[in-house]
């Protein structure tokens, strides 16, 4: 398994979707309006990519000065456990700097 990361890589609102149910998040899958302005009004976003299958997610949305919200953060389950979520928030930390906090909050999968 070779992943390849990539920041603001262009992916349409059916990957996304894919990728949210795929990883087990809550999102609103079924609505593709709604997913589509989730991809296009995130400012920052980390992809993971095992050829051309998506792999896993990191949408953020940041003022690159202060401080960074990822609102998603989702690896398909079949991926998980490898590191590639804790690599997608590495990537963010390097593209924003050591001034930038990251902010994520996550809910254990009995609270989804």
């Amino acid at each position: 398994m070779k992943i390849v990361c990539r920041v603001n890589a262009p992916i349409t609102g059916r990957q996304l979707a894919e990728i949210f149910a795929a990883s087990g998040l809550k999102r609103p899958v079924s609505d593709a309006k709604r997913i589509g302005r989730m991809r296009e009004n995130a400012n920052l976003s980390i992809t993971a990519w095992d050829g051309q299958k998506i792999a896993g997610v990191a949408r953020a949305l940041t003022d690159f000065a202060f401080c960074c919200y990822v609102s998603d953060l989702g690896v398909r389950t079949e991926y998980q456990r490898r590191g590639i979520g804790k690599r997608m928030l590495q990537l963010i930390h390097q593209r924003l700097g050591d001034d930038v906090m990251i902010l994520l909050l996550s809910a254990p999968e009995a609270m989804a």
